[in-house]
């Protein structure tokens, strides 16, 4: 006979276990003079930190990257203050959720209590728009944390209730001491371990940690929780991590955008190692070939154009490349056109031409085509009478006549002396003292 189970529950004393809580949770700062880096709204003579032991912080809006500090600098200013801090996650929270945790902060008062909104920018319009009344009144004190750009993310209203700070990737040098911190403490860190670390080891961890000081902190766990007491770590520790280092590069958000900014600039400035290696990190990261292949063939006329006129036509293979052949193989065309459009000769002259005339288009009357060029074929050779004086080029020296192909003269195409183009410049020289006679 089997016997029955106790009914199971997990609200039961039996079921209640501990929470274990992370390193990075453990080490995280409890005053405005253990925050580490950020010294640019923190440290010495800036404001803030009288504003937050006085409890005079108004709306504050973090934006910065993960692991930079937000949360605890939330958590400080509360805790400096004397007061509470009530938390609500955009990515699990509703408007429900919201409309009671507002209640509860005016409950406790604004002078006593701070809403804090993690993942801002998860907020629909509208319930952004919910906190506008109580944050303008003065009834909520509002605290948000994003990791995008406030000024794509956040309304407008909201942003103009609110100070906006700006918080950096820390530096690899800060990482390093809060680790070797963290390695040392025995109340709140890993100092029960008893595990050492080099200077080189630590510096290792900081920099792969890429200024996030919670990536940091959970890689420095992970390795000495998997090491018997009194280890010394050692670069083989450490080797896992660099094989399976995650890039730091969101699709579509600011560092897609800055990555794809730093990787055309390189091949615009004649930097074939910069280009390669954002190149290489767009790779990483999971780009979409396509998108980098597509930013080619722009380059290839707004910043090599006439120079080289063969760029376009590597760039074009380099598009069709990636959509016949695909990822990984792919990644050698790119690289190929990529360091062809690096050494490249350079002009833009083709940008600047029609940026010129799209300038006169818009801002002068529209010229009237001139009759002499106006077509005389077709339909129109009725209303023609007679020869309008059509010069044709064919039936002159390179093909000059003399003639005028605009009522009023423009000048807008101006050839560079760059690469192919310094033979363009030259015919043109030529072409101009032709027309003279």
């Amino acid at each position: 006979m089997v016997q029955k189970d106790k009914e199971f529950s997990l609200d039961s004393p039996q079921h209640k276990g501990k929470v274990r809580r992370p390193l990075a949770e453990r080490m995280r700062p409890r005053s405005i003079e253990e925050v580490v880096g950020q010294s640019h709204i923190i440290g010495e003579g800036c404001l803030l930190p009288n504003l937050i032991k006085e409890n005079r912080v108004s709306n504050l809006i973090l934006a910065g990257p993960p692991g930079s500090g937000k949360t605890t600098l939330a958590s400080v200013i509360a805790t400096e203050g004397n007061c509470k801090l009530l938390r609500v996650n955009a990515v699990t929270s509703n408007a429900s959720e919201l409309r009671e945790t507002i209640k509860l902060v005016k409950y406790y008062g604004s002078e006593n209590c701070f809403l804090f909104v993690d993942e801002l920018h998860r907020f629909n319009k509208a319930q952004q728009d919910l906190l506008l009344p109580d944050v303008e009144s003065g009834e909520v004190r509002l605290i948000g944390a994003t990791t995008h750009n406030p000024r794509y993310y956040i309304i407008d209203p909201l942003l103009s209730r609110c100070q906006l700070l700006t918080l950096d990737p820390l530096p690899a040098k800060t990482i390093e001491k809060a680790l070797n911190h963290a390695l040392q403490n025995t109340s709140n860190g890993l100092g029960e371990q008893a595990c050492t670390a080099t200077k080189s080891i630590l510096e290792q961890l900081a920099i792969l940690s890429e200024g996030d000081l919670r990536k940091a902190y959970n890689f420095l766990e992970t390795i000495v929780e998997g090491l018997p007491t009194k280890t010394k770590i050692s670069e083989g520790h450490i080797k896992g991590f660099c094989r399976e280092r995650s890039i730091r590069y969101d699709r579509d958000e600011d560092e897609h955008y800055n990555t794809a900014s730093a990787y055309i600039k390189s091949m615009r400035g004649n930097d074939p190692d910069a280009a390669i290696y954002w190149l290489a990190k767009m790779l990483a990261g999971g780009e979409d070939p396509r998108f980098i292949a597509r930013r080619l063939i722009i380059f290839a006329s707004e910043d090599v154009g006439l120079a080289d006129s063969r760029a376009l036509l590597m760039a074009d293979a380099a598009f069709r490349a990636c959509e016949t052949i695909g990822l990984p193989e792919c990644e050698l065309n790119l690289a190929h056109v990529t360091l062809f459009l690096a050494t490249c000769p350079k002009s833009n002259s083709s940008t600047l031409a029609i940026s010129k005339a799209k300038q006169e288009i818009n801002n002068s009357p529209i010229q009237a085509i001139p009759p002499s060029i106006q077509d005389r074929h077709g339909r129109n050779k009725k209303y023609r009478e007679q020869d309008e004086g059509y010069l044709y080029s064919h039936n002159y020296p390179e093909n000059i006549s003399g003639q005028s192909y605009l009522e009023k003269p423009l000048k807008l195409y101006t050839p560079k002396n760059s690469g192919a183009e310094s033979a363009i410049l030259e015919r043109i020289q030529k072409w101009m003292k032709l027309k003279e006679k």
